[in-house]
């Protein structure tokens, strides 16, 4: 028997077809504005319940739409995170994600997705944050921006101009991915040889080493600072350098490397370098940071066709 197809079944099959086509770029969006990959998923997952709901006839562009629905959820709840955040223990660092299985999320452009610009994103309210992601990382246009963000041309232009200079000067000019590698494979293998002058040579006299553990016992709660220090706590984390594994892995358009101890990932660790050295060293102990970066491996568009075959 031929089964027609309901305006509705087939309205929804479209509605679905441009959201799956779109959610990597929303998902890139709220990721950057949040620094979170499970805030960044919650925002996607309400992005697509408003544009179910949403009367489609009526929206001339599914991009513009998305996008706007995407970017405030996420500014709303970067809003929200802020208050969150204060009760965190110890430094807090934007959540790893692998785009070495996922290039999707990373697919528009590498722009604002590595670890230490994420973190430095921070520092911006989340309507700056999010003018900044949508013209550098998105390259989308002022007026879509001003549109998205409610808020005038020049008002726009003034806040994406204030969070570039506000960004170049806390930032510093990032090694190559090539170089960035190198650093970091002899970084490693120094702590694990005990090499302190070796690890010292690659360090920046000013280094800072940022251990996010909210709290864990054994992970330093405060910024440790200078050469001498952070050298010292590579070699001392993750405690037993003897007899874990050393796992590469591509994290936020960059190389990092995942620890493992008794076959369990517990520890990441990034660089972030200059073509003076290695100037910040992040280190993710979090249980939860870790099941993330592991969950994004898994992420694919499949996860949306299978949360909605019942639809």
């Amino acid at each position: 028997m031929h089964h027609e197809t309901s305006p509705t079944e087939s309205s929804l099959d479209q509605a679905v077809a441009v959201f799956v086509e779109l959610r990597p770029r929303l998902f890139g969006i709220a990721y950057r504005v949040l620094g979170s990959a499970v805030e960044a998923e919650d925002v996607v997952q309400e992005a697509w319940m408003r544009w179910q709901k949403t009367d489609r006839s009526v929206v001339v562009s599914p991009i513009a739409f998305l996008s706007s629905t995407t970017t405030r959820l996420a500014i709303n709840v970067a809003q929200s995170a802020r208050v969150r955040r204060e009760t965190y223990i110890g430094p807090w660092l934007p959540e790893p994600i692998d785009t070495g299985t996922d290039p999707e999320v990373g697919a528009e452009r590498a722009e604002a997705l590595e670890l230490a610009l994420l973190l430095v994103l921070e520092k911006l309210n989340p309507t700056e944050r999010a003018a900044y992601v949508l013209r550098e990382a998105f390259d989308y246009a002022y007026a879509e921006i001003a549109e998205i963000l409610q808020l005038s041309l020049v008002n726009v232009r003034q806040i994406v101009s204030r969070a570039r200079k506000r960004l170049s000067a806390e930032r510093r000019e990032p090694v190559d991915t090539a170089e960035h590698r190198r650093l970091l494979e002899t970084f490693v293998s120094a702590a694990q040889t005990g090499n302190v002058a070796l690890l010292e040579a690659l360090l920046t006299p000013d280094a800072v080493s940022l251990s996010d553990g909210n709290g864990m016992r054994g992970v330093a709660r405060i910024p440790v600072l200078g050469r001498a220090r952070v050298a010292n706590l590579a070699m001392a984390y993750p405690r037993f350098w003897r007899g874990v594994d050393v796992e590469h892995v591509q994290a936020n358009g960059r190389t990092g490397v995942m620890i493992h101890q008794d076959g369990r990932p517990t520890t990441f660790l990034t660089i972030a370098a200059s073509h003076e050295g290695i100037h910040k060293v992040m280190w993710v102990f979090n249980p939860s940071k870790i099941a993330t970066f592991l969950d994004s491996r898994l992420r694919s568009t499949s996860a949306l066709g299978t949360r909605h075959a019942a639809l």
